[in-house]
Parts: structure tokens; C-alpha cells; sequence
């Protein structure tokens, strides 16, 4: 037996045990409780980060002790394998982009097994390959039929040189294309939607059955959703037998619109601009045209607009009020369109500033209006014009001004009031409206899933039969990055007959969005190699929901909200019987290295790599000035990462796991330290040496009775089931696993100053092996073999404590004299105040500070202290 600890031994040892014992294989019997774990599954760059293996590392602690609680357990992984980055691959180094994504996938997956997570390496699935999107495919007809896919005009980023559309991402800060460098154009293309605003009250309503889930990621799905309930009015254009719909929260200030504003793009918009203003228009319209929604929206750009030269009415006054067009107003939100109010909205009143519009204040604070007579008016159009002096926009609640029969109304209460009013006139109506919009999947490029449909000009659109199912990518195609999606410029494979009628025919050349591909992976994992159907309902009701979740926050937003989407039309369309996908979340922190920054460069160069600085004196290499040392998330772009294969060859695996997970609770940030690395490496090799020292020892592992121990013994008892009770606390409700593994510390500690020829000391030993299996599961299998044991620890069941191990035979109390403490005792623990009275009076310690002195009082506190008061 090796007296050292030697990881890169043992971890490729047991590594290949519990391959050929088929440990991490999913049961498929169900006589267990389920327990299904699931980290968010990696997009296959090539490497594996500090961020994925704390990531993996979390799940699989919890996926062991799952096992080892009695639970049936899956814990599968897969590859989020189309996107981008393999088309870029294709087009700047000539690969293929399959080959250039297997290729990551081998490597990475040889990373992972690197790391002996006990995933079950046969549920392994890749979103690339034909035998997975063959049933997104099936699964966008099911959206399809259901009437929750459709096609409509919407912009996309165009590069006019390349002639071919860009992703947000490939448009740099100044607007460019990443490759051309051409100015990007905003071109209306025809794509597909999902419908999921068809479920945005349901998906917001159900948040409140996720209780395992963080508050401030389902407050971050309710924000997005965006439910808002306010006013539909409708003004009617002077000149056209139209109106300009709008939505508005605020209906309580309609009394002070002063312009109302029409997003470029709408429909009306050329109806209502005059001859003097047309070319205006034409001009701002192209300049607007230019721009992304995200510069469009920026709250650091200056708001612009121009007038169209068309007047509306306001129906609550009788008053016209003029109709710009503005950039900030896009069509695809609400109505698109809005109106001005300046005197309470803080966007509207730069904006009326810039522009010199009217701003009238028909709110004010109560205490600004004492003293003004607020009857209301009945009459439309008539005012009282009560004037207050405010310098910006007044957006608080407060009291109606020159708002007709409403003036004196409280705010909140003229709200429902103005509605109702405008509902009897026949100008507006209550509605219920979300800031969620339907889903845009489509995407003109080559590597993702074809959506299955075929255009044809007899039959219109025809979804692909099943049977034809999947229609795969071709993989004869040339990549340039010019002329649009390769698919499109490919006729062999575009022109095909249509299935209803036989006419010559189109394939769509979209792809779908990856976040397809991402919305429903969870589902196939309980039956991965399913040939015959998107997956077996029995299989998948039975595992479902996913137990534990495990991800980045950065996720929070589009990724679960779509899997809940996705979820629940499944459920509609008959195939699953639960209503969420994943039961509790865990949203894991940012994995920080130590890092240099150059506060007088810019951009990129400001990062100075780790590698390259002197930590004692820490100064540019280039320029000599000295450095800000910050910790930030690791990245290639800062210098400031660790490989994980370094910290592997030098540490071990375990050692490695469990610096992740005593460093840091999951959820918070992590600081990587390489001193703390070390010392989960010192703690390692204490625990390695106290079961080899115990075995050397060959002491007998005769089993104790609980009556027949001594006082240390009793004492090691209880330092034993404390263990066992607060590391399963630690673990079960909110995976403290920093304070789990502070208490193996505390039983190690408890175990080196015993009596190592005790039985309990065996005990010990043995549970403190077994508590440490889940955190570091090599080492830990070792260990219990050299314990003299055949199966793996990871087979054994958890351990659970004796509450009568855990009752002291005696508490210390604790002696005071007018307040002060002076000392402590050992008395029993059952003794009751008067006892606790006795044995302190009669002590060495109270003597000797009360001797010769009068007792006005004594305060007995039972358990924990006894306090004099003397004269």
C-alpha cells in the first residue's frame, strides 16, 4: 500500500472500474424514486474552461449523492453543436463545418471523461446530427398544425457588398460588417415565427410553481413578459378616414398629449406626410432604416424625430395635435405607434425640449395645487389651465389638472375612470398587453436545422411528410461568405416537387434559430436512441420534469423561457402530461482569475496577460507602468485564465473539485487562488494518511455498543453523526457545499486526535470516507477498497446520523460575576436550574470571586450560563 497519495494513479484506475461496472448507466427499472440532473449542455468550442467544470462539477456532486440517497438516477450530456462559429470555421479555414464540430465534440467529450463525471455517456446526443434535428423537424410540423408557426416580413441586417445577412454579433460597435466592413442595412426579409405570445399568460402565471427556482431569475421572465394593462385609443387623422391606435399605461394624462409619434416604418406613415415633408421623411426613413432595434432603443443616444406635416385629433379635447415619426418607436412594439406626453414622461420631455414641442402638465404633486379650485368641466376641449412650475417631467401619482370632467381626480383613480369613459364613446378600450413578442427562428445560414417545408405555387406552403424526414444539410457546398445562405445558391438541392400535387417546387433555405435545438434536448435524454418517435411519452413523462437544472444566469431569459414554451405546447399537442420542464435551478457564478489591467490603454490592450507580469511588481511589459490587479471572469481575451488540464496534472481531479466547490457557494462568484488550491490538496492527503495510518495500524474493527463507550469515545460519536447531520443539511436543501466540506474538516480533525484503536475510530473512518464520495469521488473509492471493501463506495447508502449520538452527556456552562465571565465548568447536561446553581456556587472558580461577599442575585440561563450579582 502506497503511503502517499498519488491522484493520476488512482483516478484512471477507477475511472475505468466504474466504466466496466456501468455505474453512471440510467436505471431502467422503476422501483426507485427518479432523480433526473442536468447541467446546461456546452456549445462544442474545442475546449473545456474553469467555467464548464464547475459547472459539471456541481451537478455531478449532486447526481453521486442522489445515488448513494437510493434515488434512480440520469445524468446525461450532450452538445448544443450548430451555430456560428462552424460556419465561420468553414468559411475562413476551408473545414467542413460537421468535421470542424465532431471534431470539437471528440475533444471535448475526452475532457469531460477526463474530469470521472458520472454522466451516462449512452444518452449522449449532438443537435447537429440527422437523428436528433430529424425531430426538431417533426417538432416545428407539431407548431405548424397547431397554428403557432407562421411566416410574416421582418428586418434582418444586410450586408449590401457581401449581398448576404448578418447575425447581431457579426455587426461591430461602429455598425460594419465583421467582414466587409460595408455600412450594415436593416432589409425587410420574409421569416418564420413561433407564436409564443399564444402562452405568455400561462407562462407567466406558472412562474409562480417554480419555488425551487432563484426569485430574481423569475422576475427577470416576468419583466420580459412584460404583462402590462392599460388603454387602447384610437385618434383620428385630419384629411384621411383613418385613425393612429396607441397603447398607453398612462391613459390618466391623455388630457396632455402634444404630439403623437408613428414609427418610421408604419403603414402610415406615407399616408399622413405631406408634400412639404416628404422628402424629409424619405431621408430620416432611410437613416433610421440603418440603424438595429438595439441602437433604435439606447437609452445613452439622443432621441430623433421628425414632423410628417399630418395632424390628428385628441379625441378626449378636440384638439389637434401634430404627427411625427421618431426613431425610438418601432413598429413591431404595441401598436407602433405612441403618444407624446412631455409634461410626465421623462423620454418625452427631452425629446419636446429638443424639438421646442408643447409640454402641459395635467398631473401635479396635491400639495402644488392647494388652494386651486378643481371642479371638474364636463365639456371636451375646455380648461381651466391651472399652471405649475416643474423644470422636468412630474411622473409621480398625484391630482388631475385641465383634464376636463376628470380634473381632481386622483391619478390611480382616473386611470379606470378615463378608460371607461373612452369605452362609452366608442375611442378606446381596455387591454391586456405584454412586452413579449412572438419568436423570430428563422435564420439565412447554412448550419442549423433546415426547417421542413417545402413552397409551392399551387399548394402554398407544404410542411415536408414525416416520412421524408430529416431534411438533411447537403453536404456538397461551397462557403464563401457572399451571396446570401449557401442553401439558397444550391438547386440541386432547393428544387424539389411538392408532396401535395407534383409541381415543381422550393425548399425553405432558413434554418431555425439554435435556441430551437436548446428547447427541447431535456426531452431526449430518457430515450436518446429512439428511431421510431421524437421520444417514448412514457419514458420521458416518467423522468420529467428535470429534477436539478444547472446553468449560467446569462441564460435566465431566452433559453428557459422557450424550454417552458416548448414544454407546454408538447403538452398541448398530447405528447408529455406536466406543465414545466425543470423543477429547481441553480444558477451558478462566474469562475474569476487574477487579473492585470492598464488603466491608460484602451480597448483590448488594456488586458495585460497574467503570464507576462511579475505579481510582486506588477507592470506593462511593454510600457513599464504599473498595473491594477482585479479579479474578473476568466477569458482568452484578458490573459487571466487557468486550464484545467494544468491544475489536473499537478492536483488531480479531485483536488481540482473540491477547491471548486469549498471555494465558493455555487451561486456566488468564484476567485480562483492557487494557494487555496493547494490547501484542498494538503486536506486530501491528511485524509489519505489517516486511513492508510488506521489500516497500517491493522487495529480491530470489532463493532462498539453504544452503552459500553467512554466519555472520548462518546464525544467522537457525536463529532461523528454531527458530521453526518450537517453535511446532509449542506447538500439536501441548498447546496452548501463550502460548509459540507468544512464539516469532513471538522470530523478529520476530530479523527486525528482520537484513539485510533477505538471502534468507534473504525466508524469514523468509515463515514468520513463515505461523506466524502460525492465531492471527491476517486479518492474516496480508493480509499474504501483499501478499507477492505469490494463494492464501489458509490454503491454503498448514505449514511444517516443517531439524534441519541448527538445528546451531550455534558454541556460547558459558564461562570459569571456581575456580568464578566470568569471561567467555565463541565456539568451535566439533564441538570436543572437549580442543580445548574449548585454546581456553580460550589465551584473553584465562583469561590474564588464571590468568597467573602454578599449574593443579591443569581441569573441562571439553562444551558448555556450562571451569573452572580454581589455587593
Amino acid at each position: 500500500m502506497d503511503s502517499r497519495y498519488n491522484p493520476a494513479a488512482i483516478e484512471e484506475k477507477w475511472q475505468k472500474t466504474w466504466l466496466e461496472l456501468g455505474l453512471d448507466k440510467t436505471p431502467s427499472a422503476s422501483n426507485k424514486p427518479k432523480f433526473y440532473a442536468l447541467s446546461m449542455f456546452p456549445y462544442p468550442s474545442g475546449s473545456l474552461h474553469m467555467g464548464h467544470v464547475r459547472n459539471y462539477t456541481i451537478t455531478d456532486v449532486i447526481a453521486r449523492l442522489k445515488r448513494m440517497q437510493g434515488y434512480r438516477v440520469i445524468h446525461p450530456m450532450g452538445w448544443d453543436a450548430f451555430g456560428l462559429p462552424a460556419e465561420n470555421a468553414a468559411i475562413d479555414r476551408g473545414v467542413p463545418p460537421a468535421k470542424w464540430t465532431y471534431q470539437n465534440i471528440a475533444q471535448m467529450r475526452q475532457q469531460l471523461q477526463r474530469l470521472g463525471l458520472s454522466i451516462d455517456w449512452e444518452c449522449e446526443l449532438a443537435t447537429c446530427s440527422p437523428d436528433y434535428y430529424k425531430w426538431t423537424q417533426w417538432i416545428f410540423l407539431q407548431f405548424l398544425q397547431a397554428g403557432l408557426a407562421y411566416q410574416k416580413e421582418a428586418a434582418v441586417n444586410w450586408d449590401p457588398i457581401d449581398q448576404t445577412v448578418l447575425a447581431n454579433e457579426q455587426v461591430d460597435n461602429e455598425g460594419r460588417s465583421w467582414r466587409s466592413g460595408a455600412i450594415v442595412e436593416r432589409k425587410l426579409l420574409r421569416q418564420w415565427f413561433f407564436k409564443i405570445t399564444d402562452y405568455a399568460e400561462e407562462l407567466l402565471n406558472d412562474l409562480d410553481k417554480l419555488t425551487g427556482w432563484p426569485e430574481r431569475v423569475k422576475l427577470m421572465q416576468a419583466n420580459w413578459i412584460g404583462k402590462s394593462t392599460g388603454a387602447y385609443l384610437e385618434f383620428p387623422i385630419i384629411g384621411i378616414d383613418e385613425k393612429i391606435a396607441v397603447y398607453t399605461t398612462r391613459p390618466d394624462t391623455v388630457y396632455g398629449v402634444s404630439y403623437l409619434v408613428l414609427a418610421p416604418e408604419h403603414p402610415l406613415t406615407n399616408r399622413v406626410t405631406t408634400k412639404e415633408q416628404q422628402a424629409a421623411v424619405e431621408v430620416f426613413i432611410k437613416e433610421v432604416s440603418n440603424q438595429s432595434e438595439l441602437e433604435r432603443t439606447s437609452e445613452d443616444k439622443p432621441k430623433r424625430g421628425i414632423p410628417t406635416g399630418g395632424v390628428a385629433i385628441n379625441p378626449f379635447t378636440g384638439e389637434e395635435v401634430p404627427i411625427w415619426i421618431a426613431d425610438y418607436v418601432l413598429y413591431e412594439y404595441g401598436t407602433g405607434a405612441v403618444m407624446g406626453v412631455p409634461a410626465h414622461d421623462v423620454r418625452d420631455f427631452k425629446f419636446a425640449k429638443n424639438y421646442d414641442l408643447p409640454i402641459n402638465f395635467v398631473i401635479a404633486s396635491p400639495d402644488d395645487v392647494a388652494g386651486f379650485d378643481l371642479t371638474p368641466t364636463s365639456e371636451i376641449g375646455e380648461s381651466q389651465l391651472i399652471q405649475v412650475d416643474y423644470k422636468q417631467a412630474y411622473t409621480e401619482p398625484g391630482i388631475l389638472i385641465n383634464s376636463g370632467a376628470f380634473t381632481g381626480m386622483a391619478s390611480t383613480d382616473a386611470k379606470p375612470a378615463i378608460i371607461e369613459y373612452a369605452e362609452k364613446q366608442g375611442f378606446g378600450k381596455v387591454r391586456v398587453q405584454y412586452r413579449l413578442r412572438d419568436w423570430l427562428i428563422s435564420r439565412q445560414r447554412y448550419w442549423g436545422a433546415p426547417i421542413p417545408v417545402i413552397h409551392c405555387p399551387n399548394c402554398g406552403i407544404v410542411p415536408v411528410p414525416d416520412k421524408d424526414l430529416p431534411v438533411q444539410l447537403p453536404e456538397d457546398v461551397e462557403f464563401t461568405g457572399r451571396g446570401g445562405s449557401p442553401l439558397t445558391q444550391l438547386e440541386s438541392w432547393v428544387n424539389v416537387l411538392c408532396p401535395t400535387c407534383g409541381t415543381p417546387a422550393k425548399r425553405e433555405t432558413d434554418t431555425m434559430d439554435t435556441f430551437i435545438d436548446s428547447s427541447w434536448y431535456f426531452l431526449r435524454f430518457p430515450d436518446a436512441k429512439n428511431e421510431q418517435e421524437v421520444f417514448d411519452s412514457s419514458k420521458v413523462n416518467d423522468w420529467m420534469p428535470v429534477n436539478q437544472y444547472v446553468g449560467g444566469i446569462e441564460h435566465a431569459i431566452l433559453h428557459l423561457l422557450y424550454s417552458r414554451f416548448f414544454t407546454k405546447v408538447l403538452r398541448d399537442r398530447g405528447v408529455l402530461n406536466f406543465d414545466e420542464p425543470f423543477q429547481r435551478l441553480l444558477t451558478q457564478g462566474m469562475v474569476q482569475g487574477l487579473t492585470y489591467l492598464n488603466p491608460n490603454k484602451g480597448g483590448k490592450d488594456k488586458w495585460i496577460p497574467s503570464n507576462l507580469v511579475n505579481s510582486a511588481d506588477p507592470r506593462d511589459p511593454q510600457t513599464g507602468e504599473p498595473l491594477q490587479r482585479l479579479y474578473a471572469t476568466m477569458s482568452k481575451s484578458k490573459g487571466n485564465g487557468v486550464a484545467p488540464e494544468d491544475v489536473i496534472s499537478k492536483y488531480g481531479i479531485d483536488t481540482a473539485r473540491m477547491f471548486i466547490l469549498f471555494k465558493a457557494p455555487p451561486e456566488k462568484d468564484l476567485e480562483w487562488d492557487e494557494a487555496d488550491v493547494e490547501g484542498q490538496f494538503r486536506f486530501l492527503n491528511r485524509v489519505w494518511r489517516l486511513v492508510t495510518d488506521y489500516i497500517t495500524a491493522g487495529v480491530s474493527r470489532k463493532k462498539a455498543q453504544p452503552s459500553d463507550l467512554t466519555k472520548a469515545e462518546k464525544e467522537l460519536r457525536r463529532a461523528i453523526h454531527t458530521a453526518i447531520q450537517a453535511v446532509t443539511e449542506d447538500v439536501e436543501d441548498e447546496y452548501q457545499f463550502n460548509t459540507a466540506i468544512s464539516e469532513l474538516m471538522k470530523l478529520s480533525n476530530a479523527l486525528s486526535d482520537a484513539d485510533k484503536n477505538s471502534p468507534i475510530y473504525a466508524e469514523g473512518i468509515r463515514t468520513l470516507v463515505m461523506l466524502l464520495a460525492p465531492f471527491a469521488p476517486h479518492i474516496a473509492d480508493e480509499l474504501w477498497h483499501l478499507l477492505g471493501e469490494s463494492d464501489s463506495v458509490h454503491t454503498q447508502t448514505w449514511p444517516s446520523f443517531d439524534p441519541v449520538a448527538l445528546v451531550a452527556d455534558e454541556i460547558t456552562l459558564v461562570i459569571q460575576v456581575m456580568g464578566k465571565t470568569r471561567g467555565a465548568i463541565q456539568v451535566p447536561a439533564q441538570a436543572d436550574k437549580a442543580a445548574l446553581e449548585k454546581y456553580a456556587r460550589e465551584s473553584e472558580i465562583a469561590q474564588r470571586y464571590i468568597e467573602g461577599k454578599e449574593i443579591k442575585k443569581v441569573i441562571v440561563v439553562p444551558g448555556k450560563l450562571v451569573n452572580f450579582v454581589v455587593s
